[in-house]
């Protein structure tokens, strides 16, 4: 199990990080007091095959007493489960501008008389022994939020690709347009395998009928020009933050054309290393 501890200054986008987490396959969770984290970390690692990945956020809204944080902190590696802490920071006058911008409460302002630079000053403090141990550390003083991701998909991926997760899709025209693809292409202008009896019953996951849809030049000439539109695209989408992109392929009755290209998308996809599935909306009818 792969667990990620979050802290870092209030105000300097932790929600943000987390959602960005989130889109990267982690199971986050929010404000965990910091007593309850050798637990937690047992039970989920009793479930691991459901939680491979883990992010939990301790800051200071859970606990005044950061020494008693960083010695909870310490138990995890006792049990035997590696952890990593990612701290994530602004600058001042960035928190400031932000709390007067969104009218939040700093937590430790009761403890100031209102005084918001007092608050930050102290919990700088607080937060300066885990600051000393963090693995990744996040600034946030100028970052957007889709850079926000892009920086946290960075630091956490080998392969910044993997951020993206691609669904190539087959579908029939005759049963409905699905709603949520991003790109979509209708093959239905290519030779259908449906009016050869012997590859009526088949689906284009079959090499007869990917081989008999393929043999047409039309066909294998639309095919290579997709995968140069797709391969154009892909870096665009990964630098742009996207997290999820639905390529549909549509022809009459979602089992031959449609499935042949769908497949051969997925398979051109999956060799250049990016996170892709394959789903075959009408092969169950």
């Amino acid at each position: 199990m792969n667990i990620l501890i979050v802290t870092g200054m209030s105000g300097a986008g932790k929600s943000k990080v987390v959602d960005a987490l989130e889109d990267l396959g982690y199971f986050c969770v929010d404000n965990l007091p910091p007593k309850l984290l050798p637990t937690f970390s047992q039970l989920l690692g009793n479930a691991s095959e459901c939680y491979s990945k883990v992010a939990i956020v301790i800051d200071i809204r859970s606990s005044r007493k950061f020494d008693e944080t960083f010695d909870q902190i310490s138990r995890i590696s006792e049990q035997g489960y590696e952890y990593k802490l990612l701290f994530i920071d602004a600058n001042d006058e960035t928190l400031i501008k932000r709390y007067k911008e969104t009218r939040r409460i700093h937590p430790l302002i009761a403890e100031n008389k209102g005084s918001l630079s007092k608050s930050i000053a102290q919990e700088r403090i607080v937060l300066s022994k885990l600051l000393s141990i963090a693995d990744y550390y996040l600034d946030t003083t100028n970052l957007a939020a889709m850079d926000c991701k892009k920086k946290v998909a960075e630091m956490l991926l080998e392969n910044q690709d993997l951020a993206l997760h691609i669904n190539c899709v087959s579908f029939g025209f005759k049963y409905g347009v699905p709603t949520d693809c991003d790109l979509m292409f209708d093959v239905r202008c290519l030779p259908n395998p449906f009016y050869v009896p012997e590859l009526r019953n088949h689906t284009g996951l079959e090499k007869s009928v990917s081989d008999y849809v393929l043999s047409f030049e039309e066909a294998t000439t639309l095919l290579q020009k997709l995968y140069d539109v797709v391969d154009y695209l892909l870096p665009l989408y990964v630098n742009e933050g996207k997290s999820q992109l639905t390529i549909a392929f549509g022809c009459t009755g979602g089992q031959h054309r449609s499935v042949c290209f769908a497949h051969n998308m997925y398979e051109h996809i999956k060799a250049q290393k990016y996170n892709v599935s394959e789903s075959h909306r009408e092969l169950s009818k």
